[in-house]
């Protein structure tokens, strides 16, 4: 019998998980995994809605750029029209009228509530950080900054940590650590820019389902149910915290070793 999932189940469950009022709520999901969901997509964003009310705000990536060469022009990317690719729940937020999305070709985010505006404004302001789509995507006035910022609740409904987009905020966070330390950060960007144009990769690439195991084990990141999915959380402060810590301290248990040699030719140049 398939079990039915209306905006009250999702309401309860994201705050059994945790979640309060005033909180923002950035998810990856699965509207199938939970069942049947009675309403559709916009249950699911009114529910959370109404476990952050009064004052919160629900949000998603919003991703248009799919690796194609079609999609590889950001002038083409038009923030109201572009398509998010990466499901029915996304692709339905971006359809909702209530809605705000950022202006980035490959990193978008879309929300609705209190501080959704907010949290899409000026996508491309501030200082840049270092990503293989563009230095804006993941920078210091994206709204991945934000989320980092504000601490928000990073959530998964029915899907793993292996679709988590913040983990490209931290392989960026990674890299930037490790130029801050070089001498001549410019010459040492060019180099990793050139180690990442083939396999074996020198981007700071990780298994971030493995990082979701330990996490869980740690009672950073705790899970519910929500129909028949499972609900999984974490605060997004600790999830970015934490996985700098956990793969600084094991880099080769972690990262690749091309990343690990430009790494060790950056310190060796300080030497």
């Amino acid at each position: 019998m398939t079990i039915q999932v209306g905006t009250l189940d999702v309401r309860d469950a994201f705050r059994h998980l945790g979640v309060t009022a005033g909180d923002i709520v950035l998810f990856h999901g699965s509207l199938s995994s939970m069942g049947y969901v009675l309403g559709g997509v916009t249950s699911v964003f009114d529910g959370i809605l109404e476990a952050t009310s009064p004052g919160g705000t629900v949000a998603m990536p919003s991703l248009w750029y799919n690796g194609s060469e079609e999609r590889r022009d950001p002038a083409k990317f038009d923030v109201n029209s572009s398509p998010s690719y990466i499901g029915a729940l996304s692709e339905g937020m971006r359809l909702d009228p209530r809605r705000c999305r950022s202006n980035h070709f490959s990193h978008a985010v879309s929300a609705i509530g209190s501080r959704a505006a907010e949290l899409c404004a000026d996508h491309a302001s501030g200082a840049s950080r270092p990503s293989p789509w563009s230095d804006q995507a993941f920078g210091h006035g994206s709204p991945w900054q934000k989320l980092y910022d504000w601490d928000s609740w990073y959530c998964f409904i029915g899907v793993t940590m292996r679709v988590c987009t913040m983990k490209h905020f931290i392989e960026g966070e990674l890299v930037a650590r490790t130029l801050a330390r070089s001498q001549n950060p410019t010459e040492a960007r060019n180099l990793l820019n050139q180690n990442c144009t083939k396999a074996p990769y020198g981007w700071p690439y990780f298994n971030s389902e493995r990082l979701q195991k330990i996490l869980q084990e740690s009672g950073h990141f705790v899970t519910t149910t929500l129909g028949s999915a499972t609900l999984g959380g974490i605060r997004t402060r600790t999830l970015v915290n934490q996985a700098i810590r956990i793969i600084e301290e094991n880099p080769l248990d972690w990262l690749g070793t091309k990343f690990i040699e430009w790494q060790n030719n950056v310190t060796a140049q300080n030497a």
